[in-house]
């Protein structure tokens, strides 16, 4: 027989596994609704048409394509089959595929239901991606991504904005964050000092894997494709930028002092930070990082990525990420509607949450009250004691078979249940409860009447 399995980047979530998912699944909803954006959902497939050409040439490589149903060879020119070319051949056998992100459906949905939407619109979207990347550390095949896009306005107060929602995220979760902040117009700026303006995606394509592959490396990569040593001489300061951010502005203004987007860029983002330093942050800070670039195409000014600051954590990939993009719709048919989104990764939250042992006692226990069963006549009285908690809002149950109440004690130490209420005969009798504190091995007779405050307050 052969043994179970699941695909590889994919994972299997335990019920504790997923109470600690939800606690952070909450904490981004609350924080996204108190800033007011609405809940959005899309479809986990979107037509092919609709991904593809989105992502740049590697994100495309990475989108999961869906068989046609029935006999998907059907029909299929058996000359295009026997060429065994896969991208001649995928469109044929292949209309829909699971999506990679939730910006290019969001910029989809916009488009589709314009005269029902009242802009700006604010959205936030909770849902799973798929991407055929080879699984590693911190990188799935299925993972979740937690969003917010403001789209129809031009105000960089928008990314100001979602400075503020990532800071109060990570303030809640207890993590210490590094937000770092570009923009793409600088970034247009340097192709144009590079004389290959028309370059701009292979240079950012490669920029953006400056930290996985080095410097060297990046460089390799831009002169396979046709960058030219004078126009990598004229990159490589740019790596080496020090100092605070007004010096990194200070010399970039010099630097791009000739190309009119780049210097747009560097006023974009002087105007961004002054509304930060006017602000008072709880868990990051904000550094402008000119080697910043996110491989995504249709990213076009500001862009943020965020990554782990704090002791307790090793993790060094980014947690977050997002940009502004002013024609995403376009490609959909409704031009010039600006947007700017951000995207917290939530698996890999967990993982840095789980290193740094960030998790919440609340966040890690779905029942707080485990009633012992005796049978008998004390089953009702267990009953209302049961009933009388989840009325009042505390998570309780009762165990369904009257065993030996070792064996009853064993399975709340096990979920680490914090109370369990002890009540036979002669608690009925008295109208009482006895409550035993699982953490501090303390027992406490009570009241019936005084039960839920007890709990409440402890």
């Amino acid at each position: 027989m052969v043994k179970p399995s699941i695909p590889k980047g994919t994972r299997d979530f335990s019920p504790q596994e997923m109470i600690k998912r939800n606690y952070i699944f909450d904490t981004i909803r609350q924080v996204f609704q108190r800033f007011g954006y609405l809940p959005l959902e899309t479809p986990s497939m979107e037509n092919s048409s609709t991904l593809m050409g989105k992502y740049g040439e590697e994100g495309d490589k990475l989108i999961f394509k869906i068989l046609n149903s029935g006999d998907f060879l059907d029909g299929v020119d058996e000359k295009l089959i026997g060429t065994k070319d896969s991208k001649k051949l995928t469109p044929s056998i292949s209309e829909k595929a699971l999506r990679y992100d939730l910006t290019v459906p969001f910029a989809r949905y916009v488009v589709m239901h314009k005269n029902d939407i009242t802009f700006p619109f604010k959205r936030y979207q909770i849902q799973p991606v798929w991407r055929a990347d080879r699984p590693q550390k911190g990188r799935y095949r299925e993972f979740y991504q937690c969003d917010a896009d403001i789209i129809g306005s031009d105000s960089l107060l928008n990314e100001y904005e979602l400075i503020l929602v990532i800071d109060e995220v990570f303030a809640k979760l207890g993590l210490k964050v590094l937000i770092q902040i570009n923009n793409r117009k600088i970034l247009s700026g340097v192709a144009e000092l590079m004389q290959m303006p028309e370059r701009i995606i292979d240079l950012t394509v490669a920029i953006d894997k400056l930290d996985k592959i080095g410097v060297d490396k990046v460089e390799e990569e831009l002169s396979n494709k046709g960058f030219s040593i004078e126009a990598l001489n004229k990159l490589r300061p740019l790596f080496n930028l020090k100092g605070s951010n007004d010096d990194k502005l200070n010399s970039l203004e010099s630097i791009l002092s000739t190309s009119e987007i780049g210097l747009t860029g560097i006023a974009e983002v002087r105007q961004m930070l002054s509304f930060v330093i006017n602000s008072k942050l709880n868990s990051c800070n904000v550094e402008l990082e000119i080697t910043l670039a996110r491989g995504l195409n249709y990213y076009t000014g500001a862009i943020f990525e965020v990554k782990v600051a704090d002791e307790r954590s090793s993790f060094t990939s980014s947690i977050c990420g997002g940009g502004r993009y002013d024609d995403l719709t376009g490609i959909f048919g409704l031009p010039n509607m600006s947007g700017v989104g951000i995207s917290f990764g939530a698996d890999r939250i967990y993982d840095v949450l789980e290193e740094a042992k960030l998790f919440k006692n609340d966040a890690i226990v779905s029942t707080k009250v485990l009633v012992i069963n005796f049978g008998g006549d004390e089953l009702n009285y267990a009953l209302n004691i049961t009933s009388l908690l989840r009325d009042a809002g505390v998570n309780s149950e009762l165990y369904p078979d009257d065993s030996k109440i070792k064996k009853q004690m064993g399975y709340a130490d096990s979920l680490a249940i914090p109370f369990v209420i002890i009540a036979g005969s002669d608690e009925r009798n008295a109208n009482e409860v006895t409550i035993k504190d699982m953490r501090k091995g303390e027992q406490t007779k009570i009241a019936f009447a005084e039960l839920v405050n007890y709990i409440k307050n402890n």
